[in-house]
């Protein structure tokens, strides 16, 4: 089993920044992709960022349309640990992100039925 557990959400204001990060624990993959995505109240679960690498060679990053920029996703192998760098942040950008695992690289990096496992959700609240 894999366990995700995500941190650093909270209450910021407008125009401040964030790191979210997701701490994987439990069956490792050589190959594997890891992503955040959000859902605010009432909306659809959204794909804000991920990554897939193996070892040190990175495959892929990719962003969701609405980042232009603001967020960064990062990854420390060693620690299977996986960042999310958010800055400017927008009343927008409230919601509850989460971590989301899929034990290879997936082809469709956006899609949240390429990712096996999923983290609880940490909370974003953004005022102005």
């Amino acid at each position: 089993q894999v366990q995700l557990v995500e941190s650093g959400g909270g209450l910021v204001q407008a125009g401040d920044s964030l790191r979210l990060s997701c701490a994987a624990s439990g069956r490792t993959f050589s190959d594997k992709g890891m992503a955040w995505f959000r859902q605010a109240p009432g909306k659809e679960r959204e794909f804000v960022a991920g990554i897939s690498w193996s070892g040190d060679t990175l495959y892929s990053v990719d962003y969701g349309a609405f980042v232009t920029g603001r967020f960064t996703i990062s990854r420390d192998h060693a620690k299977n640990t996986v960042y999310l760098h958010m800055n400017s942040l927008k009343p927008g950008d409230t919601a509850v992100y989460y971590c989301a695992l899929a034990p290879f690289a997936p082809s469709q990096p956006t899609a949240s039925r390429s990712y096996a496992y999923w983290g609880q959700g940490t909370q974003v609240t953004v005022s102005l």
